[in-house]
């Protein structure tokens, strides 16, 4: 099989084979001073319970589309990879309104309550913890995700021909996102990426790039609360190769 004959989740599986251990997405958020790496391994597990609580408990399969209202965090990149995984349409920053399921952080919970179907919030706090209260009308990711399963299994065949991506207001393949990636991709590398997940170079650079790759991303949150000398100090503790901000 050609690598553009897969989806996103074809070469998440690919990676956790080749070499589960290695790091793929390690996150900053400066506004709290979180780090969180995660290899393979812990992405790929994370992406499993994931698409279980979407296809399990949502009702979501392929065909439905889930409005993403989150920003560039590991979790949104779980929910991403989740999408593909079940077969179903990843719409990001997309109307609430005609989506099946939402996905929102804490800033877009008002806009997320136009969708008539099922509609989960991410509190995006340190440790992937919960809200105080869960937002009435919401289910809490935090509170409903660690009790599925480690291992995913769709209820349907996912082909890499069938829509899996809008952002920008362009629908993609799963395999379109795959070609598009490896042309973007720096082979093997270790991107550090302060770019918003809300366009196709974003989600390129912090996620589908170092995917395709084989490398690894850092992907970093509010960087513009940093200084120079704090950045260029991180870009060698991590041994960043590419820099995209």
């Amino acid at each position: 099989m050609n690598a553009i004959d897969r989806t996103p989740a074809d070469l998440l599986r690919s990676a956790l084979a080749a070499d589960p251990g290695r790091p793929l997405v390690t996150f900053y958020d400066d506004a709290t001073g979180e780090r969180v790496e995660l290899s393979v391994a812990t992405f790929a597990n994370w992406v499993a319970k994931t698409a279980n609580l979407l296809q399990g408990d949502l009702g979501a399969g392929p065909g439905d589309r889930v409005s993403v209202l989150l920003p560039a965090h590991w979790q949104t990149a779980v929910w991403l990879l989740a999408c593909s995984s079940v077969g179903v349409v990843a719409d990001v920053g997309g109307d609430p309104g005609v989506a099946d399921v939402v996905v929102s952080g804490p800033e877009s919970l008002e806009a997320a309550r136009a969708c008539g179907g099922e509609r989960v919030a991410l509190a995006l706090r340190p440790l992937g913890g919960r809200f105080p209260q869960t937002p009435v009308g919401f289910v809490d990711y935090a509170v409903e995700v660690p009790g599925q399963g480690d291992r995913f299994v769709p209820f349907s065949p996912v082909g890499p021909g069938e829509p899996a991506l809008v952002v920008g207001g362009v629908e993609l393949t799963g395999a379109q996102v795959v070609e598009r990636a490896l042309g973007d991709g720096d082979a093997g590398g270790r991107v550090l990426s302060g770019l918003p997940y809300d366009t196709w170079e974003g989600l390129s650079v912090g996620l589908f790039g170092p995917l395709t790759s084989g490398g690894s991303v850092v992907l970093c949150r509010n960087l513009g609360q940093v200084s120079e000398e704090t950045l260029a100090k991180r870009v060698e503790s991590e041994r960043v190769t590419v820099s995209r901000i």
